[in-house]
């Protein structure tokens, strides 16, 4: 345990103004969460996902202009003719990389011409245009499912190894939590969806597994100093608040950095920034108050199929 840390429960308590008991509310956290997640569930049947042009497919237009432009510039101009999609900007914002819904001839000149008139003139010659079928989506989406089932398979067999197979399973369904509220969130209000909202739910899953893990190490080590009438519940609530500093200050931390990317990184960063943004907040609140409290759930129902000396009561 760390030098200068709290040790005693009755330590933990007096050292934190603002405490209360985590573990002894966990049906209240649960039920928090419940009332997240069951509309985002029932939104994804009923609506699905709002998904952009790397889905469903659509028109990917790269073009030079001849001086710098912007990303609010093009937008705009996309939306003053019922256009919209993410923009990409390179070569010192000369270049830019349009992507939106399948362009019919007609749509496609009115665009262009609307770019010329009201963000500068471009390079008719090096105009680029590529249509953009939904194969690549199916293929990402298949692949990033299969990446998560890899990735639970293994966070499984490694936190058995180090801690027990019952930290495994509460980690995972934490870590399913997360997956489903930011899933059920973007269904919900419909937010659009492209190729860097599976890398956000991908980079979300392994960011939320850090500070599961570190909470488990130190029930890990208080559960070993243990003496004969201690409560179990008490123990995991003082190992929560003894990582709470360190849980608070890393998700504040990320937070800001997320939330500045969200304003100032421009559209085509904006659904990976949103959907990290709710990833990390829901992360943050699965590892404090429902990994740890699925775990004494889980142990409280296993002690409750144990007769006297261990041996499993049938019913």
């Amino acid at each position: 345990m760390e030098k200068g840390h709290p040790a005693t429960y009755d330590e933990v308590q007096k050292i934190h103004l603002l405490y209360f008991n985590i573990v002894k509310k966990r049906y209240w956290w649960f039920a928090i969460s419940l009332l997240i997640i069951i509309p985002g569930i029932v939104s994804l049947f009923l609506h699905g996902l709002n998904l952009g042009i790397d889905f469903k497919g659509g028109t990917m237009i790269d073009m030079n202009f001849n001086k710098a432009v912007t990303q609010a510039g093009i937008t705009d101009t996309m939306k003053s003719v019922g256009l919209d999609g993410p923009v990409q900007l390179s070569d010192g914002n000369t270049s830019a990389l349009i992507r939106t819904e399948a362009l019919e001839e007609v749509k496609r000149n009115e665009l262009l011409t609307a770019l010329q008139t009201k963000v500068g003139e471009y390079d008719k010659l090096g105009l680029k245009e590529d249509k953009v079928g939904p194969a690549m989506g199916q293929e990402l989406t298949r692949n990033a499912f299969m990446a998560l089932i890899i990735a639970m398979g293994l966070m499984i067999a490694y936190i058995s190894f180090r801690f027990q197979f019952v930290f495994a399973i509460s980690a995972i369904i934490a870590l399913l939590h997360d997956v489903l509220v930011v899933v059920g969130l973007f269904s919900l209000f419909q937010w659009q969806i492209d190729a860097s909202f599976v890398a956000a739910v991908l980079t979300i899953f392994g960011y939320s597994i850090n500070d599961t893990v570190v909470i488990f190490d130190r029930i890990r080590e208080n559960e070993a100093k243990m003496k004969r009438g201690d409560s179990y519940e008490d123990m995991v609530d003082k190992s929560v608040w003894q990582t709470m500093q360190r849980s608070v200050n890393t998700v504040v931390t990320v937070l800001i950095a997320l939330f500045s990317v969200y304003i100032l990184g421009g559209e085509s960063t904006k659904v990976f920034a949103l959907a990290m943004l709710i990833g990390v907040f829901s992360g943050a609140y699965s590892s404090i108050f429902n990994a740890s409290q699925i775990l004494v759930e889980i142990k409280k129902h296993m002690k409750n199929l144990r007769g006297k000396g261990g041996e499993v009561v049938r019913v």
